[in-house]
Parts: structure tokens; sequence; C-alpha cells
């Protein structure tokens, strides 16, 4: 099977992924954790490694810093098969780091952006004359706020390259609260892949029918649905696994859902199948990209 390319834009970090006792107590109370790993994090390095694997061309354009977290990054990201000539090196900022608190059935997050929020234009168009791609997928622009201010003259920009080229995003969590940042971006995006708790937030700031994008939603171990402009809803469940950890689920399924594209996949049930295959496989270990399956595991789990 031979994929398209794409070109993924956003976060690329490290998590510090802490499972077992993780709600803080304060007052110097010291507690023991069951687990600690040091993984590749980034909503948008974890579904660049997903779609490597998935056997898509698959580019990611982020910015990491020059230190030790840096440099596990994009060694991970290599080993993941992906293309990192569009990850800027910052000589002066550090490498975005999340803590995560993993527990069974949800989990928080402590970020330092660090060197996710300097992303430039320019690195995009230049990624984009590079590698070509047919699909351009955005992540965490809330982390990125002066790069995602100017994200809709940017995907205007990709669009008038004279190219059949599609668009996604993955808005995560806005950390502010106020989710408005995207909305002039909506009209240029041709998917949009958010959880049930921010379509909710989105949708209470913008009306998504009217943007012309068609939603396709994670909805945890339910699995995930989709509707596009003729409000028609597609539903899919998700895989019934032994969970290690969550973490990154939602940017495995973005991954199955691109891939599932990328490969010409052409009706949306299949391709949603492929997206809750890819998002339940990745909960097999801890971080979001020790367990993301290859084309042939989705294949024989389809």
């Amino acid at each position: 099977m031979t994929a398209s390319p794409v070109l993924v834009v956003g976060d690329a970090n490290v998590d510090l992924v802490l499972s077992g006792d993780v709600v803080p107590r304060f007052g110097q109370v010291e507690q023991l954790l069951d687990r600690a790993d040091v993984v590749l994090g980034g909503s948008a390095a974890i579904a660049a490694c997903g779609l490597a694997r998935l056997g898509v061309p698959t580019t990611l354009a982020a910015v990491v810093g020059n230190d030790d977290f840096g440099r596990v990054a994009l060694r991970a990201l290599a080993d993941a098969g992906v293309d990192t000539s569009a990850v800027r090196v910052d000589a002066v900022l550090p490498t975005g780091l999340s803590v995560i608190l993993s527990a069974p059935d949800d989990r928080a997050i402590l970020t330092l952006p660090g060197s996710i929020p300097t992303l430039r234009t320019d690195d995009v168009l230049t990624a984009a004359e590079r590698c070509d791609p047919r699909w351009v997928h955005v992540a965490s622009p809330f982390l990125m706020p002066e790069f995602t201010a100017g994200l809709p003259g940017l995907l205007g920009a990709l669009r008038g390259r004279g190219r059949d080229l599609r668009v996604s995003l993955d808005t995560n969590w806005d950390p502010s609260g106020d989710w408005r940042g995207v909305t002039g971006a909506l009209p240029a995006v041709d998917v949009l892949l958010p959880n049930r708790t921010e379509l909710d937030a989105l949708s209470a700031v913008a009306d998504l029918s009217a943007a012309g994008v068609r939603v396709v939603v994670k909805d945890g171990a339910a699995g995930g649905w989709s509707a596009g402009l003729d409000g028609v809803r597609v539903s899919v469940p998700g895989l019934s696994l032994d969970v290690v950890d969550t973490t990154g689920a939602g940017d495995s399924f973005d991954a199955g859902y691109l891939a599932a594209i990328a490969h010409g996949v052409p009706d949306d049930r299949t391709r949603l199948r492929w997206a809750t295959v890819a998002g339940s496989l990745s909960t097999r270990a801890a971080g979001g990209t020790g367990a993301q399956a290859t084309l042939d595991e989705l294949l024989s789990a389809l």
C-alpha cells in the first residue's frame, strides 16, 4: 500500500509519565509511585510517529531545545521513521516538558512550553516545499499563540500552492480557557479532531457547521464518531484491552484516521475503524508511542 505524504505541525517535547498514587498532597507529604517513564511527548510528535508506523511518509515541523530532552525527542522520532529535517533546534530555550499524573480513568498534565511556542510560519512553508504533502495536520495550537494567530494566512498559503491539499486540526486543551484562538482558522480546516470535552468548549465559541468542517470525535472507551456537513453521524467502538496508559491515545487515534486517508480508504466508517483501533492499541504501554500499532498490526486487528 503506497500512502500519500503528510506534514504534521506543532509540538514536540518529552513526557514524564507518573503512575500510581499521583494525586498530590501538599504539606511535604512523600508519596510512592508505581512507575515513572520518560517518553516522547507532544500531540504533533506522537501523531507523527503513529503515522510513520502505519506506513505513511511523515514529516514533522516543530522546535526542540539544544539539550538532552531535545536529543531524546529527535532520536525517538527518527527511530519511528519520522522525517525530522523540519524540526528546528533552538539554541537558547529548553525543550518542552510535560509531567503527566496518570490515573486509571483520568490524568492531569503540567507543561513547561519551553521551545514549543517558537515555531514559525516559515518553518512550515519550508517543510512543505521539501516534502510536498497532500495533507497537513496541525496539533496543539493553543501552546503556540503567536504562530496560531497567523494560522489562517499560513493555511491559505499552503492551499495556494496549487496542490489538492487538505488540512486537519487537533486543538487539544486550551490552558487559557478562552478557546477563541483557532476560530479564524476553522474555515480552512477539513477535519477537526477533538475529544468530547474539547468539542463542547469549541462549540460554545464557534459554529462548526458554518465553518464547513467534518468533526471526528475521540470518545474514550466508547471509541469515536464523526459527523459531516450532511449531518450523518457514524460511530465505531474501540477495542476491549487491558489498558496500561491512555497518554497519547487521542493522538494515535488521529494518526489512524489520517493514515486511512493517506492510504486511500474512501469511506468514513472504515477510517474511523482505523482510528479507534490505532488509539486502542496505543494504550498497551506507558507513554504515547511505546505501543503504537504498525500497519500489519492494525490491519490484523481490523
